[in-house]
């Protein structure tokens, strides 16, 4: 079973009058309630002379929980990263190679993970190794 793109990007942004995200997070394709009301009529439906065996069922609800519980956890760490994300915010930051500098204005992640932090200026950091994070 192949999941892409489980939990969405998001960023944070200084001041109040930040534009909201053009892209609103999807919902995931299946709920857990449309998962049960598919095994019940699974069950309903089933050819009474070659049942299907219940251990195939169980074995479907025990996956659908799995990813049930991966969704949670990554709006978890979603929810971590954005409160770092906030921490820059309002920071001096040096890139590693100490070529680019400015004031923090907003923070991005996207779902590969990486952190970028726009400056006052409108350059670009990319959060990582080596940069330099101070108060401002």
């Amino acid at each position: 079973m192949a999941i892409s793109n489980v939990g969405p990007s998001f960023s944070a942004t200084s001041g109040v009058n930040a534009p909201p995200s053009s892209t609103p997070p999807s919902p995931p394709a299946v709920g857990y309630d449309d998962f049960l009301r598919l095994l019940i009529a699974e069950i309903q439906n089933q050819d009474p002379t070659a049942p299907t065996d219940p251990t195939q069922y169980m074995s479907q609800l025990a996956s659908f929980s799995t990813v049930a519980q991966q969704v949670r956890t990554n709006a978890t760490l979603d929810a971590l990263l954005s409160a770092q994300a906030t921490s820059f915010i309002g920071k001096t930051v040096t890139s590693a190679d100490g070529k680019t500098a400015g004031l923090v204005v907003s923070v991005t992640f996207s779902t590969g993970g990486g952190a970028i932090a726009t400056l006052k200026d409108g350059s670009q950091v990319v959060l990582g190794p080596g940069v330099t994070i101070s108060a401002s």
